[in-house]
């Protein structure tokens, strides 16, 4: 086959269409962290914290009960689920025209297992970090 421009066929039209490799990745630590992304992405939004909160007794409860202490509708509370669910947090089952929601531990689990992994630098430097707030919190008060 006869290329008709200068440019070597393996070249590509313009350098910024190049995507730069990916770093190399195992299988399940790729997975662990798209994971963790998902968990982390969900919780981010505080109507989702408040929804696993209210989940928190360990107890199913519909999307409407679900929906009662927010000030937004119920398609808004259901695509909140939705986030909640795509990142396995929530389990739903349906029995007929109700939708139950319940907690699901896994997620949360490995969350937990990232976080107390960096537990010693807050639970290390806590006496030094207190003191410093300490001073911040007096200084801002100014004289009495």
């Amino acid at each position: 086959m006869k290329h008709l421009s200068s440019r070597s066929p393996r070249e590509p039209s313009c350098s910024a269409t190049r995507v730069p490799p990916r770093p190399f990745r195992r299988g399940k630590t790729k997975y662990r962290e798209e994971v963790l992304d998902r968990t982390f992405a969900a919780l981010a939004d505080p109507t989702r914290r408040a929804l696993v909160a209210r989940l928190g007794d360990g107890e199913s409860l519909s999307a409407s009960e679900l929906a009662q202490p927010f000030a937004m509708s119920l398609p808004a509370i259901i695509k909140h689920l939705d986030v909640l669910s795509d990142a396995g947090l929530i389990a739903r089952e349906k029995t007929g025209r109700t939708v139950a929601c319940r907690l699901t531990a896994k997620p949360m689990e490995q969350a937990m297992d990232w976080l107390n992994r960096y537990q010693r630098f807050w639970s290390d430097n806590r006496p030094a970090d207190a003191a410093a707030g300490d001073a911040v919190a007096g200084s801002r008060q100014g004289p009495r």
